[in-house]
């Protein structure tokens, strides 16, 4: 009985309580039904409302044209409350456009105060409210702009509208109710405009105006026209005017307004009144006094990421030229900030391609996201760019050193005339020259006295330095920046006439000390020298031999020797005292690879440009002799102390010989050479033992089909077998068997033959050169059947020859030799320059149409070379379409470059590629990087050198 009563009471709760929250919920119900009947009844009657308020409007708008302008402001003012009361932006865009002109319609009206809508800031009444309705409209505008596209015809009138509307309220200079005798009121008409802009500058007026000029400016074919463009430069100008010029405004100004692409070319193209404006009130001056400062100029480059600030950066340089005298009274700030910007950009320029990298036409690959918009107007950026290495701001950054005069004599100096190979020692004629060469100028020898930490270097450094960020930030037009800095003839001789007098002494130890040193003072001199080096190199490898050793622009043939051996010395003492930690590498081509491995940034960069400069010269030099003899020795290693190191697998000697071999002994490297060879022979087994005797191919000759037979038993051999013992048995036309053993006697006059055949002109294998008649491969030697094999059967007899130390009086073209030894994939490598050693006449006449001072389309030359293959003329285009392609005074460096690429390289290019590659498979391609191409002759031919009487007499 007890537990029922107990169940009933629960049950009766639970009902209870079921029933409470059955009238909450109805409640809640009732609740949201009324709130949303009154949401809904609002909704409606606001429409009502808006309707009923839009219908006023349009029929206010629908009156008469002819009574338009002479509706009173305060109706206009009306209107416009209940226009802004419900405005949106896409309803009512033909509504507002309509509001817009007239009141501009009543500010135009003739001595009708009433009609004049400003007239309503007199009021004491409606000051407050017009000014508020003044701002609200203005904003409108802001919006509308924000959102149009001036190349639609539509919207540039609509441009046009809205932007007279905010010339108009920001400026009191066109309000009639000023003039006579409302001029008292300017003052307080100026404070209420003051007001107006402060709030749209507040709002974001400068990120609206840089919106519209970049979607007008930054396309092929600008689309704003000169009023447009005018009166959008002046909105942006007037804040910062009206402040004076406060850093609050100049920092906006610069950020949005000027960083727009090309800004400043469009403005002198369309409208130079403004940049008269910008002058007028020293602007740049202004803005290089603002950006100078480092944490400002950091900000500024943030707010505009890498792409936007070349923007930047390219309207300040354009600026820059258009006002010399301010750039030479403000040269310190201007290089400070060109570079604070370029190093900015340079934190984000990567070497390689990756996921989280950008390809930009300028910097390359870029890891900040790149504004793809800004593509069409990078042509424009460029051409800003280039100013800064354009002759007038070089002539005023460099004012300082080219206006020191350097001492000439008048005795010209000796040249060595072209030769062949240019391998015979040169004595007494360079002693003499050089003997004579520090009384040419008087910057030969380092002589120093200036002090590092004065201001006059302080400035070239800051310029140098300048310049040198530019050519690693702006890796895509590097070479355009290398061709402007030597431009001026006078440039470079005249930087190393100050490198040299710089320090106590001059010259090397200040340098090597710049090394150890971790000092800002120390990297801006390392900066200045490499770049004269990267100058300097792009300079030589540009120049022919006439212009470096008959007319030698620029440097004169005793400043390159005193360079060269500078460079020489720094480039052996970096390697020697391992103060550039690079990593020996045995890859065969480019002949020279940079490493990047446990070696510090800055110092591998200038490792790279002193001993490109270095190397340069020195091909230059094996080309064409300029230097005294033993000049590129040193004369402080001795080669039993480099051997000894080698043996000891030391790093600094094994890269001694892969950058620098020149600076040992020619005769010395032959013997490491042969050594290396001995070496390999040794591990392969194949020299004879007490313990084991090598493998020995035997193969047999009928002498009356040497080559042929040579050729099918030799080149199916493996390598292995190659480079061991080869037995020859020569046998006669019967087939009878010579007498004779062959203990490499008989190899030795078999590989002889061999090679004398195959480089017989008469075989069209190979050709000879015009004049000193130098084999290379024939261009028509596809005419053989397989003649690629027949080629790389060729190459490995050679190697062969090389390997086992037999000279072959085989005289190779200079060019071919390159090949041979990979220099023709350096990026220092210049076809023009090697053209002679092919064909001297034809050099001379390619050089002739460089010098052509007339206009060389009269010569009517295409891009395209005619060849007499076998009596029927051939035509082969140098480019695709070459033929049709006429050469001018534009593309004839292009043309003269191309025609020697095409002689010297694609027309053999697979006779020499599979020449190569038999020859590699026996000779490894380090082992001849020890030598140059005149050595390379001789490693195969022999020395041709005199014999010195006095040593057989001993």
């Amino acid at each position: 009985m007890f537990t029922v009563s107990q169940t009933s009471r629960a049950w009766f709760i639970d009902r209870a309580r079921q029933a409470r929250e059955e009238r909450l919920v109805q409640k809640e119900r009732e609740r949201a039904a009324v709130e949303i009947q009154a949401h809904v009844r609002s909704f409606l009657c606001r429409s009502r409302l808006q309707k009923e308020i839009r219908r006023e409007i349009d029929e206010f708008f629908k009156a008469d044209d002819a009574e338009s302008s002479k509706k009173s402001a305060l109706c206009i003012f009306k209107i416009a409350r209940k226009l802004l009361f419900l405005f949106r932006i896409k309803e009512d865009n033909e509504r507002f456009e309509k509001l817009c002109r007239y009141i501009l319609s009543s500010m135009d009206a003739e001595n009708e105060p009433k009609v004049w809508y400003v007239s309503l800031a007199l009021s004491k009444d409606l000051t407050l409210l017009w000014i508020k309705q003044i701002k609200h409209i203005l904003w409108c505008c802001c919006e509308f702009l924000e959102q149009l596209k001036p190349e639609i015809l539509q919207d540039s009138r609509l441009v046009t509208l809205y932007l007279t509307m905010l010339v108009t309220f920001t400026d009191t200079s066109t309000w009639k109710i000023l003039r006579g005798k409302g001029e008292s009121l300017r003052p307080a008409m100026n404070h209420i405009c003051a007001n107006i802009m402060g709030h749209l500058n507040q709002c974001g007026f400068y990120s609206v105006l840089q919106v519209l000029l970049t979607r007008g400016l930054a396309r092929p074919r600008p689309c704003l026209s000169k009023g447009t463009l005018t009166a959008t430069f002046s909105l942006a100008l007037r804040p910062v005017i009206a402040a004076q010029f406060s850093d609050n405004l100049i920092q906006p100004f610069l950020i949005h307004v000027m960083s727009v692409p090309a800004l400043v070319t469009h403005l002198s193209t369309v409208t130079p009144e403004r940049l008269t404006v910008l002058e007028s009130h020293d602007m740049l001056r202004k803005f290089i006094t603002f950006l100078r400062n480092e944490d400002r100029c950091r900000d500024v480059c943030e707010s505009l990421e890498g792409c936007h600030t070349l923007c930047l950066m390219g309207n300040l340089l354009h600026l820059g030229a258009l006002s010399p005298r301010v750039l030479e009274e403000e040269t310190d700030g201007f290089v400070s900030l060109l570079t604070q910007m370029l190093c900015y950009c340079q934190k984000y320029v990567s070497q390689k391609k990756s996921n989280l990298t950008h390809w930009h036409p300028v910097l390359g690959w870029f890891s900040q996201s790149v504004d793809y918009g800004l593509n069409e107007s990078m042509p424009l950026i460029t051409k800003q760019l280039q100013f800064l290495w354009g002759v007038p701001l070089i002539r005023i950054f460099f004012s300082d050193i080219l206006s020191k005069k350097l001492l000439e004599n008048q005795e010209p100096a000796h040249v060595q005339p072209a030769s062949p190979q240019n391998v015979l020692p040169v004595k007494n004629l360079l002693k003499r020259a050089f003997q004579k060469s520090a009384s040419v100028r008087n910057i030969l020898r380092p002589v120093g006295g200036k002090r590092v930490d004065s201001a006059e270097v302080q400035k070239v450094c800051n310029i140098c330095v300048l310049y040198q960020t530019s050519l690693t930030t702006l890796t895509q037009i590097r070479l355009q920046i290398l061709t402007g800095l030597t431009y001026l003839d006078d440039l470079l001789p005249k930087l190393w006439a100050f490198i040299c007098e710089l320090g106590p002494h001059g010259g090397l130890k200040l340098f090597l000390e710049c090394l150890s040193n971790d000092t800002e003072e120390s990297k801006q001199l390392l900066a200045m020298l490499m770049l004269f080096c990267d100058c300097s190199r792009h300079l030589i490898t540009i120049l022919d031999d006439i212009e470096v050793y008959e007319e030698q622009i620029s440097f004169k043939l005793e400043e390159l020797v005193t360079i060269s051996s500078f460079l020489n010395s720094f480039v052996f003492k970096m390697i020697w005292d391992g103060i550039v930690a690079l990593t020996s590498s045995r890859c065969a081509a480019p002949p020279f690879v940079y490493p990047t491995e446990n070696a510090k940034g800055e110092t591998l960069e200038l490792f790279q440009s002193v001993h490109g400069w270095l190397m340069v010269l020195y091909e230059r030099d094996c080309r064409r002799r300029f230097a005294p003899e033993d000049h590129w020795l040193r004369k402080d290693l001795k080669p039993s102390v480099l051997f000894q190191e080698l043996d000891k697998d030391r790093k600094r000697a094994q890269l001694i010989l892969q950058y620098i071999p020149h600076v040992i002994p020619h005769k010395n490297r032959v013997l490491l050479f042969r050594n290396m060879v001995t070496k390999e022979k040794e591990k392969l087994g194949l020299v004879e033992t007490s313990s084991a005797s090598p493998h020995v191919t035997h193969i047999t000759i009928r002498r009356s089909r040497m080559l042929e037979d040579g050729y099918e038993q030799l080149r199916q051999l493996s390598q292995h077998a190659m480079k061991g013992v080869i037995r020859v048995k020569f046998v006669n036309d019967l087939g009878v068997d010579e007498a004779g053993i062959d203990q490499d006697g008989v190899f030795k006059e078999f590989l002889e033959e061999i090679i004398k055949r195959v480089f017989d002109p008469a075989l069209n294998l190979f050709k000879t050169t015009s004049g000193d008649e130098r084999l290379y491969p024939s261009p028509t030697s596809y005419i053989h059947e397989n003649y690629l094999q027949l080629f790389e059967f060729v190459g490995k007899m050679l190697g062969k020859a090389v390997y086992e130390g037999i000279v072959v009086d085989v005289p190779f073209a200079s060019f071919f030799l390159s090949q041979l030894l990979g220099h023709h994939h350096s990026i220092f490598y210049s076809s023009v320059d090697e053209l002679p050693s092919l064909d001297s006449e034809f050099y001379k006449n390619l050089t002739s149409i460089k010098r052509y001072d007339g206009d060389i389309a009269d010569l009517g030359l295409t891009l395209s070379y005619d060849e007499d293959v076998m009596g029927q003329l051939v035509c082969h285009e140098l480019i695709p379409g070459g033929k049709t392609i006429p050469v001018t005074n534009e593309n004839k460096i292009s043309y003269i470059h191309l025609m020697a690429h095409f002689r010297m390289h694609t027309q053999i290019k697979n006779q020499t590629a599979a020449l190569i590659s038999g020859f590699r498979s026996i000779i490894k391609p380090e082992w001849t990087r020890m030598f140059s191409t005149p050595e390379l002759q001789r490693l195969i031919s022999g020395d041709n050198a005199e014999i010195d009487l006095e040593d057989l007499n001993l």
